[in-house]
C-alpha cells in the first residue's frame, strides 16, 4: 500500500465538497499524479483491520496515556425510507419494539 498516496488522498476526500474524481486531483496536483495512477490504487484490494492497524498504531501510541480511553462509536442510524441494496443492509433495532 502506497502511505503517502493514502495521506494525499484522504486529505483530499476530507477537504473536497461534493464529488471526489480522481481526474480532478490530479488536475489540483497538475498532473503530477495521473488520475490512472489514482484509479490503480483505489482498485487495489482493500486492507484488513489488521493493516490498517499497522497504519494507525504508531499515532495511537504517541498519544497514549494512563490517564484516559479511546471510545469509538460504531452506532448505525436509523433510515426508516431507504432501501437495501450491495451496499446498505437491514439491521435489527433492539431498542424499538
Amino acid at each position: 500500500m502506497d502511505k503517502q498516496l493514502l495521506d494525499l488522498y484522504s486529505d483530499y476526500l476530507l477537504s473536497s465538497f461534493g464529488q471526489t474524481p480522481a481526474t480532478r486531483l490530479s488536475n489540483i496536483l497538475h498532473g503530477s499524479i495521473s488520475h490512472d495512477k489514482i484509479t490503480r490504487f483505489l482498485s487495489e484490494d482493500i486492507p484488513k483491520s489488521k493493516d490498517l492497524w499497522h497504519i494507525v498504531k504508531p499515532h495511537v501510541r504517541e498519544i497514549q496515556s494512563g490517564d484516559g480511553i479511546m471510545i469509538v462509536d460504531d452506532s448505525i442510524e436509523e433510515k426508516p425510507y431507504t432501501d437495501e441494496n450491495d451496499i446498505i443492509c437491514w439491521h435489527y433495532d433492539h431498542t424499538s419494539v
